[in-house]
């Protein structure tokens, strides 16, 4: 791989950014912008993520259309840039968005670009609980496309965040919004599996940390907040926040995956067999291994953020002091 020279730079930085209209991704744009990069943003529906260009002056940021199955579309999105970094992923399949497709094939063909293009950096940001061998399709569809990445290109730095939250994010919004109807939340398998919960701001910031440290080349990061909770602490902090009483009710998992069955087939899942798999295993930072603090990050508290989002979602008769 051919890297840069140390002459005076005397174009803007250019990084090719996958999956940069996401919830992750836009504040990396964000962050990017800020620091002057031309950004080109390689997204499946251009017209879709129009909202990011006002984050940049006039022709800072480019949106590419770009599918991670069109391998001289990723090399074109690539052509041209200093880095690349990937932050598409899938919580759930659903008609031709697979696993394997995005989290696998699109990586390597992703990781292909930026070798054959000689980029100097590649961030690619995988799951804590990536592994080539776990029961859950989605982990262990991350675990392959982290390999298929150092396969092609060895230097790639690895981000492997917690359940990310913040203002957009598909946990504690949709918990928060069943809260507003449901009379009571599942547990599934007792609520005990444990979450290190990372905010998105503080994994932007860590993205933007890698890159603008040379040695975090072909290491792997693994990025959680600054405490652990339970599936059920979690929901009992999110109704504390948002002022509704609810049952949180236990489900066995053999119940818990015939409700999968079923809630699976809904054009968007709201829950699946595999998301259940995931609930087997602890979601948090290894004891041994690079974390936030290593990139120089100190984590945000999810107590510090939860409260400026979750008030869209409050208790009306709380609101008006009354219960």
């Amino acid at each position: 791989m051919t890297t840069h020279n140390n002459m005076p730079r005397t174009t803007p930085h250019t990084t090719t950014i996958f999956g940069g209209s996401g919830f992750l991704g836009r504040h990396i744009v964000r962050r990017l912008a800020a620091r002057g990069d031309i950004v080109k943003v390689a997204v499946r529906h251009p017209e879709r993520a129009n909202f990011l260009k006002p984050m940049g002056d006039v022709g800072q940021i480019v949106l590419i259309k770009a599918n991670l199955q069109d391998s001289a579309a990723i090399v074109d999105a690539v052509a041209g840039s200093d880095t690349v970094i990937n932050c598409v992923g899938l919580l759930a399949e659903a008609g031709r968005q697979r696993f394997a497709s995005l989290h696998v094939d699109g990586v390597r063909h992703i990781a292909q670009a930026a070798e054959v293009m000689e980029v100097d950096r590649f961030i690619h940001l995988s799951a804590i609980g990536a592994d080539p061998h776990a029961d859950a399709l989605y982990s262990r569809t991350k675990g392959l496309g982290e390999q298929a990445a150092r396969e092609a290109f060895p230097n790639v730095t690895i981000l492997r965040p917690s359940l990310v939250f913040g203002a957009e994010d598909k946990f504690f919004n949709l918990f928060a919004g069943f809260a507003r109807w449901l009379p009571a939340l599942p547990l599934f398998g007792g609520g005990h599996n444990k979450f290190q919960p990372v905010y998105v701001g503080d994994v932007a910031d860590a993205v933007m940390a890698a890159l603008n440290n040379p040695d975090t080349a072909g290491k792997t990061f693994e990025l959680g907040g600054p405490a652990t909770y339970s599936f059920r602490q979690l929901l009992q902090l999110m109704l504390q926040i948002t002022g509704y009483n609810r049952l949180l009710i236990p489900v066995p998992m053999p119940l818990a995956y015939l409700q999968a069955l079923i809630l699976e087939r809904l054009p968007t899942p709201l829950l699946t067999r595999d998301q259940l798999r995931l609930l087997k295993k602890d979601n948090v930072v290894a004891d041994k291994g690079l974390t936030l603090k290593d990139l120089g990050i100190t984590p945000t508290a999810l107590e510090t953020i939860l409260p400026t989002y979750l008030a869209a979602y409050k208790n009306p008769q709380k609101l008006d002091g009354v219960g």
